[in-house]
């Protein structure tokens, strides 16, 4: 398995030979750098630790870890992808992927906060008129004397979005090596900014 972490910039459309439309998502994708590998001999699973970005600050133990890679300022986000291969120090980049390569990406959805049982559940609501004192609450969720308690998986308020959501199956319809840019056809998870994991399974 190969990955690399990304960053989603924005929306836009471009033309195929025909001259039809295709909605298209642009990712800054890499260059992330390899800090540290995992085999199943010393850390019982295999992986690859890579980081993505920079910032200005960051702790010392962090700074020692980032030395043994020769990666000299802070990055923005580190993880790690399971079962994939490399060595510590190497760059990763666009050139992992090609044109009409299926792939798949993991984000975070866009973070709403605490909402409502109708944002965020569809309820339907209560009636508008006659002087109905219920329209978006949430009304009796009790039962009688038995059970006596909220079942669980019961739909409430409370907090919405902000959840981890991978789509596979995704194309890369175009790919910029000079800017690191993946174009990618039809929508992703997250808002622009959002970090992304682009993964490519042989």
């Amino acid at each position: 398995m190969k990955g690399i972490l990304g960053k989603k910039l924005g929306m836009m459309q471009i033309f195929d030979k025909e001259g039809n439309i295709i909605p298209v998502t642009v990712i800054q994708a890499g260059p992330s750098k390899i800090l540290q590998k995992k085999t199943e001999e010393t850390d019982g699973y295999r992986s690859i630790q890579i980081a993505f970005g920079e910032k200005k600050h960051t702790t010392k133990p962090l700074l020692g870890h980032l030395k043994k890679s020769g990666l000299k300022k802070a990055p923005l986000w580190i993880t790690e992808i399971r079962n994939a291969e490399g060595d510590v120090g190497e760059i990763l980049d666009v050139s992992l992927f090609s044109e009409g390569d299926k792939i798949k990406i993991t984000g975070w959805t866009k973070g709403r906060g605490f909402t409502g049982g109708m944002k965020r559940w569809g309820w339907h609501g209560g009636s508008k008129t006659h002087g109905s004192m219920f329209h978006r609450r949430m009304g009796s969720v009790g039962q009688a004397a038995y059970p006596g308690e909220i079942w669980k998986g019961k739909t409430m308020p409370g907090h919405y979005g902000n959840e981890r959501v991978t789509v596979k199956n995704l194309k890369i319809i175009k790919i910029d090596k000079e800017k690191n840019l993946l174009f990618v056809k039809g929508a992703v998870p997250g808002s622009k900014g959002g970090k992304l994991i682009i993964k490519k399974v042989d």
